[in-house]
């Protein structure tokens, strides 16, 4: 066992004994693939803004063959993968990208809540790291770049800073999350956010957060000891696709994200009164379902009346008893709304429980909302931002400020020092699908852009 707080190197996803399942199989594919919210209190980055004049060499062709041999674990008959967190298709992988980290010349070790951290020492042993990464666990049925485009640039970031025997003055800290895609669980985990009850909560692979951390190679038992604290890294920096069309759309080469939105969710329970479908007439109903349909395009109506790249989403939708010739008594939805704004989303909410309260009068039904879940939103750094910038113009490349709609670990981090976000583009806009795609060119020179952040925040931090 490993005392609280004790570096947890020896439990790397690479000893023998790994694989549960599958064993051989999983064994196969990684020999073929080796083979082939709020900000801290202090000023942003200030200081010269210009990346490095001549970047370091990095092989974009290395980055895109390890990205479709990762795509082999848990590979989907659609063409995506299905490597979702705490699964034996996870482990595998982690395993996989762990000796990447390795041949990238990383110490390698695994944190309390199953987070792989990659470390090479700076040249100044004073100085905090520098953290960059992201994910590689997938939805159900997802695709081959969402976290993974962002997590394998960052080992080449290292590797080819290794290759070329280049020292940062900062200790540099390749990460790659555990259960980002479940909700940030390795990230929050990590900020402090993550609280003891979500612990018992069932993820997609069937185990409980506590479960998978464990199988994964952490310590859930000493949850207590895996924040860090304000002020312990100097930026954290990650890569990402963009999730979304605009990018491609507009032409812009690289994006540079502004902030991430708060995600709020709430349980809704609409109540009416459950009776015989053929013999209640239509003026004697209190229909729970029609109240839930008026509900879904309330939301819809409310959300987009107020100017803003707000969004409001009625997700799920379920009527008890769910019979055909039942008229039902309960609904039960999930109501999310995502902005970079607390107070508009806040807001809106007033709005819609107001409007709900009309429906449930008009239909001789009542409402409750319970919140069960709520991801503080977080602006970037602007010193970042402007690092960011600046590396992408001295490769000529064209960039845009632009939010980030979805969820992402750097949120989380951002509660612990300076943070930033570089965007590249998806094809169609389309993510969390087997049809996910990012142009290799497109994933180069993210990874070049992310190294020249990398280095310009090194020498200004």
């Amino acid at each position: 066992m490993v005392a609280p707080g004790r570096s947890v190197a020896e439990r790397d996803c690479g000893h023998a004994g790994l694989f549960v399942m599958h064993r051989r199989q999983f064994t196969g594919h990684l020999a073929a693939a080796l083979a082939g919210g709020a900000l801290l209190p202090r000023q942003p980055f200030a200081g010269s803004l210009r990346a490095p004049a001549r970047l370091p060499d990095l092989s974009g062709e290395r980055l895109n063959g390890h990205i479709k041999a990762l795509a082999e674990f848990g590979a989907n008959p659609q063409g995506g993968v299905s490597r979702v967190a705490y699964s034996d298709w996870d482990k595998a992988g982690r395993a996989h990208v762990t000796q990447l980290m390795r041949l990238a010349n990383l110490e390698v070790s695994v944190d309390i809540a199953g987070n792989i951290w990659g470390r090479r020492a700076g040249t100044d042993p004073n100085l905090k790291p520098l953290v960059f990464g992201s994910h590689i666990d997938s939805v159900p049925n997802g695709g081959n770049y969402d976290g993974t485009v962002g997590s394998l640039s960052s080992i080449e970031v290292a590797h080819a800073l290794a290759e070329q025997n280049i020292r940062t003055r900062h200790p540099i800290e390749v990460v790659i999350w555990a259960n980002e895609e479940g909700g940030l669980f390795g990230s929050r985990a990590v900020s402090g956010q993550l609280k003891a009850d979500e612990l018992s909560k069932v993820s997609w692979s069937g185990k409980t957060i506590a479960q998978g951390m464990d199988f994964l190679g952490g310590y859930s038992f000493h949850m207590d000891n895996a924040a860090r604290k304000r002020g312990d890294i100097a930026a954290y920096i990650e890569l990402h696709i963009e999730q979304g069309g605009t990018l491609e759309r507009d032409k812009v080469d690289i994006g540079v994200v502004q902030g991430i939105v708060g995600i709020h969710r709430w349980d809704v329970t609409i109540t009416g009164v459950q009776n015989h479908a053929g013999t209640t007439p239509m003026d004697q109903r209190h229909d729970a379902m029609l109240s839930g349909a008026r509900f879904v395009e309330m939301v819809n109506r409310v959300v987009r009346a107020e100017p803003g790249r707000q969004v409001g989403t009625v997700g799920r939708l379920e009527a008890f008893p769910g019979a055909p010739n039942v008229i039902p008594g309960k609904v039960v939805c999930i109501l999310e709304m995502r902005d970079l704004d607390a107070a508009k989303i806040a807001r809106l909410h007033t709005m819609i429980m107001a409007e709900a309260l009309k429906i449930g009068q008009m239909n001789g039904t009542s409402f409750s909302f319970e919140k069960v879940h709520e991801d503080v939103a977080a602006m970037s750094d602007s010193g970042i931002r402007r690092v960011i910038d600046a590396a992408a113009k001295e490769l000529k490349l064209s960039t845009r400020e632009m939010p980030s709609g979805a969820g992402h670990d750097a949120q989380s981090m951002a509660m612990l020092g300076p943070m930033g976000m570089i965007f590249i583009p998806s094809i169609g806009g389309i993510s969390h699908s087997p049809k996910e795609f990012s142009k290799p060119e497109d994933i180069e020179r993210g990874a070049r852009v992310l190294m020249g952040a990398v280095l310009a925040a090194d020498k200004i931090a």
